[in-house]
């Protein structure tokens, strides 16, 4: 786990590459590296250790006959299994490290490899000979990796502000909007001018910083007789013993929940071993409605392991708030950033990675709008005739945008149903190329939520969050194997409500965690806004302050919400902290 970076033509010095390299020190705190391969490009790199830590594995690695090297950010799981394939031919290793083994890998088969690779990674693979450098993401997009190029220059980066600074870009007030609607600025965008991100499951082979194509990473495809319970939770084992593996400590996020739970419950089942486990701790007069350390602490008496309790309050929110938005590569509207920014602070004194069960929800049907679109698409001539008789109706905010967001063509329905308000239809052309129509509509809809809350939201928080503690996330649930078998489920019945997640906790004596409310992850706003208070006070008078200072910049719906937002409580408090968050981050981009 790293962060690596990359200049390429004009201003491709050592001391541009330091600007990036400082700002994402974090990423990799135990070594780091600079290299000009050949005049005009630097490459380098900030090493997290996690296999193999001693420095045989340092970056970059080496051919070695010294005419290839890489710098990557990331772990292949299944680098074991290559590097028998690489023996058998005849290829000598000297380390126990996934580094070399996926150097002398791309070495043998350049991109083509590519397909073979499971894990999560961004890389930077260079050939000296032929002066070309490959350049890849993970198909899940769980390695985060940015860009911005000119006729003169290419950068490349982990993290988007080391360029933003390194070009002196401005923020881009265009994705105000989208931020409105959807946490994130649009897929493939950033909030500043000129830094782009670059699009998971791709790669290129460039020749010339100028100009260059993406292709698509191809994903192997295995047939499945019949996609079964058994054949899921074959997968996930395989899955678990995969991604628990570490030569540093490991631990777990772990919620109490469904997802979270059956990682560990498979873990332990599988080796015996406890792990330690982090969870936050609400104060005691909001714990009844966010209960995931009374479900942790009760999940103790079934399942050994180390409970860290990560307590959070009003007065723990504001000691942070200021070294949390400097850890920030840019704001993602969704307070469970802030909560597991909090456990990775913690955990780093213990340990270097954590588990977690990202990616169950947005690929097995976990959240309400799966089901809500469900019931859609089972009786959609009868929504589409009463939905706009029960939205003039007083229902509340949900059901009346629920109601409002129905139309005829279901890509649009569920857009709308992703939204945290139905947003304008003429920014749907920004969204409508993500959805495969190779799919069923409900895949569909699972798979436009993978592609971009998960990867925009979910594991871009979960990325920043814990690599700021310089502590490496992972996501079993998102591994290549369990993706495949994804792609061959067809029935309706398992893609929604997590029905194998919930069938194998049965099995293991935890239906009582299998049949908790599912509850999302984050600070409880509505409870802290609603109360007349010193801390509600400055939330209200940041975000006001927000929309005077960028009264012309800003949307009419956001300047709507922020010049009042106390009247908007009840409605709308996420998009309180969400502009409070942003407005707070905008104050330390001025120079």
């Amino acid at each position: 786990m790293c962060g690596i970076h990359l200049i390429w033509g004009k201003g491709a010095n050592v001391e541009s590459l330091s600007t990036l390299m400082k700002d994402a020190q974090h990423r990799g705190p135990d070594q780091d590296a600079r290299v000009s391969p050949w005049p005009g490009i630097w490459i380098g790199v900030n090493r997290l250790k996690i296999l193999h830590p001693g420095p045989e594995a340092d970056q970059p690695f080496w051919s070695t006959e010294g005419n290839h090297l890489l710098v990557w950010n990331g772990e292949i799981y299944n680098f074991q299994d290559l590097r028998n394939l690489l023996l058998k031919m005849g290829i000598d290793l000297f380390t126990q490290s996934d580094t070399e083994v996926l150097m002398h890998w791309l070495k043998s088969f350049g991109s083509a490899g590519l397909e073979k690779l499971e894990g999560m990674f961004s890389l930077f693979f260079a050939d000296l000979t032929s002066q070309n450098v490959l350049v890849a993401r993970d198909p899940n997009g769980e390695k985060p990796l940015y860009y911005h190029q000119t006729p003169e220059s290419l950068i490349l980066s982990s993290e988007s502000r080391g360029i933003a600074k390194l070009i002196q870009s401005d923020f881009d007030f265009k994705e105000v909007e989208y931020f409105h609607y959807f946490r994130t600025p649009q897929p493939g965008k950033t909030f500043f001018k000129g830094v782009k991100e670059w699009k998971a499951g791709r790669f290129s082979l460039i020749r010339d910083q100028s100009a260059f194509r993406w292709d698509d990473i191809a994903t192997k495809v295995s047939k499945e007789k019949e996609p079964s319970q058994s054949g899921f939770l074959e997968r996930l084992k395989d899955s678990v013993l995969n991604q628990f593996h570490a030569d540093v400590p490991i631990g777990m996020l772990l919620s109490g929940g469904a997802d979270s739970t059956l990682l560990y419950s498979l873990w332990y089942e599988e080796t015996g071993v406890t792990l330690p486990a982090f969870t936050i701790q609400h104060d005691a007069q909001y714990q009844r409605k966010y209960s995931d350390a009374k479900a942790v602490d009760k999940l103790g008496k079934k399942l050994p392991f180390e409970a860290n309790f990560v307590p959070v309050n009003q007065q723990i929110f504001k000691e942070n708030w200021q070294e949390y938005l400097k850890n920030l590569d840019y704001p993602v509207g969704d307070s469970a950033s802030f909560l597991t920014w909090l456990i990775g602070k913690e955990a780093k004194k213990s340990v270097k990675v954590l588990v977690s069960g990202a990616g169950a929800d947005e690929l097995w049907g976990g959240y309400r709008r799966h089901q809500a679109f469900q019931s859609y698409l089972n009786n959609k001539d009868l929504a589409l005739a009463i939905a706009p008789i029960l939205a003039k109706l007083p229902f509340g905010r949900s059901w009346k945008k629920t109601f409002e967001g129905i139309q005829q063509d279901p890509q649009r329905t569920f857009w709308n149903f992703s939204a945290l308000e139905n947003p304008p239809q003429d920014l749907f052309l920004d969204y409508e190329r993500i959805f495969r129509s190779n799919l069923s509509t409900l895949k569909q809809a699972l798979d436009f939520d993978r592609q971009v809350y998960l990867v925009q939201d979910v594991l871009k928080i979960q990325d920043n969050a814990l690599m700021a503690h310089g502590v490496e996330g992972r996501s079993p649930y998102l591994d290549s194997n369990m993706l495949q078998f994804w792609k061959q489920v067809q029935k309706e019945e398992y893609l929604l409500g997590k029905k194998w997640i919930r069938q194998s906790l049965r099995e293991r004596e935890l239906g009582w965690v299998a049949d908790r409310k599912k509850l999302g992850f984050g600070l409880p706003l509505l409870e802290w806004f609603s109360r007349k208070d010193d801390f509600s006070n400055w939330v209200f008078s940041t975000v006001k302050d927000f929309s005077k200072t960028y009264q012309k910049e800003l949307p009419p719906a956001t300047l709507a919400l922020c010049q009042q937002p106390e009247n908007h409580v009840k409605s709308h408090f996420l998009s309180i902290y969400n502009f409070f968050l942003l407005a707070e981050w905008l104050k330390l981009q001025k120079p």
